[in-house]
């Protein structure tokens, strides 16, 4: 089964590789996506390759969708095939990750009205006032939502949505 993750320029490259390897460890295939299929720098200037744009990814073809934080969700959400295949990701109910800044592409997409979820406490006042119940803690699990604050909740982030993937 292949899982998507997000790429964007200024990624936390901690987000991007941590779960990038463990889906694998998992008997998962993780597909790398940009609004574009070419290489993106991260945060300390680490470079990883978009193999697919979003514009070519359909969300029949994952199994769920990793959406990353550091600094690339705010270039994210300015796609409008990214934002799609999001909407299309939510709307079939399949497991949607999204860490730190990454909650920025969900509000974007207008998948959190009415959901309970957390990201960094940075984003906390913009998630509030796209509707969504915003909890300070490690793993929430709204639906098919799976988010997590940071780079510490790595491990039960990235642990809830394989298992997520598992139960499908």
């Amino acid at each position: 089964m292949k899982v998507g993750i997000l790429l964007e320029e200024i990624f936390d490259e901690r987000e991007f590789i941590y779960p990038y390897f463990r889906v694998q460890e998992d008997g998962l295939e993780p597909l790398v996506i940009g609004p574009e299929s070419r290489a993106y720098k991260s945060k300390s200037g680490w470079l990883a390759r978009a193999e697919a744009a979003a514009g070519e990814v359909r969300a029949a073809e994952l199994a769920g969708l990793i959406i990353p934080g550091g600094y690339a969700p705010d270039r994210l959400r300015r796609s409008k095939e990214v934002l799609e295949l999001v909407r299309a990701i939510d709307e079939a109910g399949k497991p949607l990750a999204a860490i730190c800044h990454a909650g920025w592409v969900l509000i974007s997409a207008g998948v959190i009205k009415g959901r309970r979820l957390t990201g960094y406490h940075s984003i906390k006042d913009d998630l509030i006032n796209a509707g969504a119940e915003y909890v300070d803690e490690p793993l929430v699990i709204s639906g098919n939502l799976i988010t997590s604050r940071g780079p510490a909740d790595l491990p039960v982030w990235v642990r809830a949505f394989t298992a997520a993937i598992q139960k499908q």
